[in-house]
């Protein structure tokens, strides 16, 4: 891949950027890694406890859900962080509102994990994840992925709404039980194995 190209960009939201985030983050960056999907991902905290790693119960279940955890250090949510994202993905529905009021131009291509997911399932928009062919220019790649953003954008309000508003939040596991870390992690890797397979989907017609 020539240096300089423009790649897209994911950027993925919680509040103290130790727990929820980065383990999606980890696990989003291992499924598009072995889709052979290039884009790079980051996350940020709306009040981050900055500098701190994650949590040892964040990384266990990195682990245990078939990722090798990588060094993390939290960051605060900026406008910068936000406009430079081609998609940012969030852990609640008050992290969505928090983003798109540090910058509302993102209000389309902000929505929560379980929202995305949701809507790439309805859209049928996914296909099982596997090895991709590596020869997509980075440029044409973000080109395509950035269209299929926007289709999901429209398609927001037709897809069936989850049974409770709550649903499209991931309880927060920070200083919480190891069941509760579980849960939420399991969450989390449902929701991002769909994300993976909807962007890898929209990758093979590149």
């Amino acid at each position: 891949m020539s240096p300089g190209l423009d790649i897209f960009s994911i950027l993925i939201v919680c509040t103290g950027n130790v727990c929820r985030s980065p383990i999606a983050e980890q696990l989003l960056r291992d499924r598009l890694s072995s889709a052979a999907v290039t884009v790079t991902i980051g996350s940020a905290g709306t009040r981050a406890l900055v500098g701190q790693p994650m949590t040892p119960e964040a990384a266990e279940q990195v682990s245990e859900h078939g990722t090798t955890p990588s060094p993390h250090r939290a960051r605060q949510l900026t406008a910068e962080h936000v406009e430079a994202a081609d998609l940012i993905l969030t852990a609640s529905r008050d992290h969505r509102g928090e983003v798109v009021s540090v910058a509302p131009s993102a209000s389309r291509r902000t929505f929560t994990l379980r929202e995305f997911a949701r809507i790439v399932e309805f859209t049928g928009a996914r296909e099982s994840i596997g090895p991709g062919s590596p020869d997509v220019e980075a440029e044409s790649l973000r080109t395509v992925l950035r269209a299929f953003v926007d289709t999901m954008a429209a398609s927001r309000g037709y897809a069936p709404p989850p049974a409770r508003a709550i649903d499209d939040d991931i309880d927060d596991p920070y200083r919480q039980s190891k069941q509760v870390y579980r849960r939420s992690a399991g969450i989390i890797h449902e929701a991002v194995t769909t994300i993976a397979a909807g962007l890898a989907s929209a990758r093979g017609r590149a």
